[in-house]
């Protein structure tokens, strides 16, 4: 093999020792480990990183609406569930369940629809419904538990029906069809705004400006609907405060019985006004249940509550004059559940809202309870009144009955078949509400207000 001519021999190239012997041949590289460089130029990507990064705030977020739709959806069922046990088999088995569930639900709707006004992210016509399903729920069931009161169960499972309704629908809607994946609300139903001024004043607007007045307004309306309906007038609201109306009934051979309507808490006045509008010659029937057996655990007083609203209490500054009688029941002839109810919520209003209290409120569930509550509590000692009513009847043309507003319907309807029919109205005004700052008369003429149905 002859040697090239245009290279220099070995020991005639000065430069032949400094350069380093050729490596063997390796085999080439494959093309997909070969970083890719970008189109038009530029560094090649970053190999991906291996550790672990925090999750971002979508995937927070999308865990939390997640949350609130599946407690959401879990209360309904339970509710539904536990309604329906008690409407057909009358069993109560799943009170505790029940509330427990109903309060995260709550507690997690709250904390979503706070943020709906911090940030556009949350998809408001899915989570809008489902935040404001339980307040208007509740709101909106208020005048059916006023004039369907003894249906309450009924209303209860139409209300829970409609949620789980509601449930699925979001379901639904979140996932595509009822495929059920985990999470239930994915990131990419998200918005991308994380952060809106216009979307938080709106929000706040909105609340402030249109919902809370409303609902300050429709609470309004429906405890003047409750007061006049269960009370059969005896007691209204009015722009000055809560009036009671004192009614004078008249049977043809002279004798009169004068319903009084009493409240625990009122205005001083208001018991001195009524105490001295008494005849000295009436026999005055007092109510006034006895614990002649030590039942009661706790003493029932109402000195925080007339505290807290400036206020007295009756059996502090109600003096009448007259003669007076107990006409009233003693504990011992209430049913076992009925005392324990009030133990129960002596001890609450004793101590406070706790955990404890709350626990053995949502525990005490005992069955037919409502019946048997409302016949010691106005049953029982209207009948024991209605007793000594026609018992001093002889002894005295005027008979004065100041007992509990809720008391007065069923007295008034046994009196009138009786043969006594109503003579007389006047009106007192038992609460003032401070806000006003007048000061209105405690007794006012009336001729319009209380007719009887």
């Amino acid at each position: 093999m002859q040697p090239d001519p245009n290279i220099a021999p070995f020991k005639e190239n000065p430069q032949a020792g400094s350069v380093p012997p050729l490596l063997p041949a390796s085999e080439p590289p494959l093309i997909g480990a070969l970083p890719v460089p970008l189109v038009g130029g530029g560094p090649p990507p970053l190999p991906p990183q291996t550790t672990r990064q925090s999750p971002p705030v979508e995937q927070k977020l999308a865990i939390l609406l997640s949350l609130c739709l599946g407690l959401f959806l879990a209360d309904g069922v339970v509710s539904l569930v536990d309604e329906s046990l008690i409407l057909f088999f009358d069993i109560h088995v799943l009170m505790v369940i029940r509330g427990i569930l109903f309060l995260f639900a709550v507690l997690v709707a709250i904390v979503i629809y706070g943020l709906m006004g911090l940030t556009p992210m949350i998809p408001k016509r899915l989570f809008l419904p489902l935040t404001l399903f339980n307040p208007v729920a509740g709101l909106a069931v208020v005048p059916f538990l006023i004039y369907f009161h003894g249906r309450i169960h009924q209303i209860a499972w139409g209300i829970s029906f409609c949620q789980v309704i509601l449930g699925l629908s979001l379901l639904y809607l979140v996932q595509g069809g009822f495929k059920f994946r985990l999470p239930l609300v994915a990131e990419n139903q998200l918005e991308v705004r994380r952060f809106s001024w216009r979307n938080l004043s709106l929000f706040l607007l909105v609340n402030v400006l249109v919902l809370l007045p409303a609902l300050i307004v429709y609470l309004v309306f429906c405890a003047a609907l409750a007061v006049d309906h269960f009370s059969e007038g005896f007691l209204a609201l009015r722009p000055a405060g809560l009036t009671v109306q004192v009614r004078k009934y008249v049977r043809s051979d002279g004798k009169t019985i004068q319903l009084v309507p009493m409240s625990h808490i009122g205005e001083a006045d208001f018991y001195r006004t009524i105490a001295q509008s008494f005849p000295a010659d009436s026999i005055i029937l007092m109510e006034g249940v006895t614990d002649n057996r030590n039942l009661l655990t706790n003493k029932i007083t109402y000195k925080r509550m007339a505290t807290s609203l400036g206020v007295a209490e009756q059996q502090n500054d109600f003096q009448p004059r007259g003669k007076l009688v107990q006409a009233d029941v003693d504990v011992e002839q209430f049913n076992t559940n009925t005392i324990d109810c009030l133990n129960l919520v002596m001890l609450i209003h004793s101590k406070g809202v706790n955990a404890e209290t709350v626990l053995q409120l949502m525990q005490f569930s005992p069955p037919h309870f409502e019946e048997q509550l409302f016949d010691d509590l106005l049953g029982k000692r209207n009948r024991r009144l209605m007793e000594e009513v026609h018992a001093r009847l002889s002894q005295s043309q005027n008979l004065i009955v100041p007992w509990g507003a809720a008391h007065m319907p069923q007295i008034a309807r046994e009196i009138q078949k009786s043969g006594f029919l109503i003579r007389e109205t006047q009106e007192y005004v038992a609460i003032r509400f401070r806000y006003t700052g007048s000061k209105s008369k405690n007794a006012v003429k009336d001729g319009d207000y209380g007719k009887p149905k």
